[in-house]
């Protein structure tokens, strides 16, 4: 015996109508996102730093490796604060607030989480639901499923990292060098300002960057550095160029 088969069958009403609402959910859900990430690609920064990073400001949704400075940290959450954006310290107990505000970081939009111990990849991950900004020295390694799973909540969260320490898959590695003090004579003096230069290694550049900038600068923050001054060689007078005199200086012979 033969068996016949049926012809197709169409779906049920309730689950089309299921399906394409929740393709229009997906569809929405993806808008939103991408909507979040173009509204701002890019985090502002100091005037000074301009050269220094492969685009004119900090990448939302990356991280950046920085050297343990917080006269770097400063300057680079000083633009964002001013212009609104709330900003978070984590693991970071001795940071100087003082210092932070001579930068021109905005206290007022400023959080601090001095102490998380090995949970600063945890409290790092729950303050970039609402906070586009946040520097983290971590206190303990992570796995590399951790550091993956964070770099994908920075993407979707359109959230910015600065981390004190190497972090794979950076956007780039910054570090301060060649650090001069002015303003101490021999004996005598005080500190007015610091020249340094900051460097800046990166996946999209193809060589590494460098700038001079004062940090701190004469008023306490960060300023671009003058350019220095080349040295000039003396001209030299052949023996045919003697000085001209005046008839009135004529030597008696």
């Amino acid at each position: 015996m033969g068996i016949a088969l049926s012809a197709p069958t169409a779906l049920p009403r309730e689950s089309t109508a299921s399906r394409a609402q929740e393709l229009h959910r997906l569809r929405s859900e993806i808008s939103r996102m991408q909507r979040r990430r173009s509204d701002v690609p890019l985090l502002p920064i100091d005037p000074a730093l301009e050269g220094l990073l492969p685009e004119d400001g900090l990448r939302t949704g990356t991280a950046y490796s920085l050297m343990p400075s917080p006269s770097l940290l400063g300057a680079l959450l000083a633009a964002p604060s001013q212009r609104g954006s709330w900003c978070a310290v984590v693991g970071m107990p001795t940071l100087g607030l003082e210092a932070m505000a001579g930068f021109g970081v905005d206290l007022s939009r400023l959080i601090l989480v001095p102490d998380p111990g090995p949970r600063w990849l945890t409290v790092a991950s729950a303050l970039s639901e609402v906070v586009p900004l946040i520097a983290v020295h971590p206190r303990s390694r992570a796995s590399d499923a951790d550091i993956q799973r964070m770099n994908a909540r920075l993407r979707d969260r359109a959230c910015t990292l600065l981390v004190t320490a190497r972090w794979p898959q950076s956007e780039a590695t910054l570090r301060v060098e060649e650090t001069e003090w002015h303003g101490l004579g021999d004996g005598w003096g005080l500190l007015a300002d610091r020249t340094v230069t900051l460097s800046c290694s990166s996946r999209r550049l193809e060589t590494q960057r460098r700038i001079r900038v004062r940090l701190p600068g004469s008023l306490g923050r960060l300023d671009a550095a003058p350019a220095p001054l080349r040295p000039v060689a003396p001209l030299r007078r052949t023996a045919d160029e003697r000085p001209s005199m005046p008839d009135h200086w004529a030597v008696a012979g």
